[in-house]
């Protein structure tokens, strides 16, 4: 299983150290969360702190973006240095296009379905994803408590990729700590995003070694 620590909870004041700490503990994506307050009531950062960030390492980025019109912006997120761009289901009419057009762009593409949204509303557009990320809290905020029906969710996007699109890969984020991450893991996920799990205390890189013993368990 991946594990993507989210620098949304990191502590900015010390990026540098932050990144340079999970990467050698093994972290295998680094989550950009992008907010703009209106699809989400938080606002965060754009393709020029993205761009900044890249400098620091090479390992993937996977930038949510959790915007409106997210067509408008990607291929500034893909310039600034992004590898995975994730937009939500909810945010465009015209999914499967963006979809093509992010692999067009040269990066996986991925999308995202909020807590509401039914993994059946990915079966007309699952073999055009590289990624489906399941919101396992309400996307805005870290910290929030993970949301159980997620697991069921996650067992559904297993079943449909299994049977149409066996690459991609089922990420989940919210509320994954080291309680929940076995059962994310037992449900079917390859990726769990974890931003205060991982970054809430001294050594980040201690929290996600523990982390990824209880995955190997």
């Amino acid at each position: 299983m991946k594990l993507a620590p989210s620098l949304l909870s990191a502590n900015f004041a010390h990026i540098s150290a932050e990144i340079a700490a999970v990467v050698g503990a093994g972290a295998d994506y680094l989550h950009l969360d992008v907010m703009d307050g209106r699809f989400v009531p938080n606002i965060t950062w754009g393709p020029k702190i993205i761009g900044d960030l890249r400098a620091l390492t090479d390992l993937p980025f996977d930038a949510h973006l959790m915007i409106v019109e997210p067509e408008r912006y990607v291929e500034s997120f893909v310039a600034a240095g992004a590898n995975i761009v994730t937009f939500h289901l909810e945010a465009t009419p015209h999914a499967q296009r963006l979809l093509a057009h992010l692999r067009g762009l040269g990066v996986k593409a991925g999308i995202a379905i909020d807590p509401q949204t039914p993994v059946g509303a990915l079966v007309d557009i699952v073999e055009d994803c590289d990624l489906i990320l399941i919101m396992s809290v309400n996307p805005g905020f870290g910290g929030q408590r993970f949301l159980e029906r997620s697991l069921v969710k996650i067992g559904e996007a297993r079943a449909l990729v299994a049977q149409r699109n066996p690459q991609c890969e089922i990420e989940v984020d919210g509320g994954i700590n080291a309680a929940t991450l076995p059962l994310v893991a037992a449900a079917g996920a390859d990726v769990a995003v974890m931003g205060s799990a991982v970054f809430d205390g001294i050594d980040p890189a201690e929290k996600l070694r523990s982390l990824r013993a209880l995955v190997a368990k």
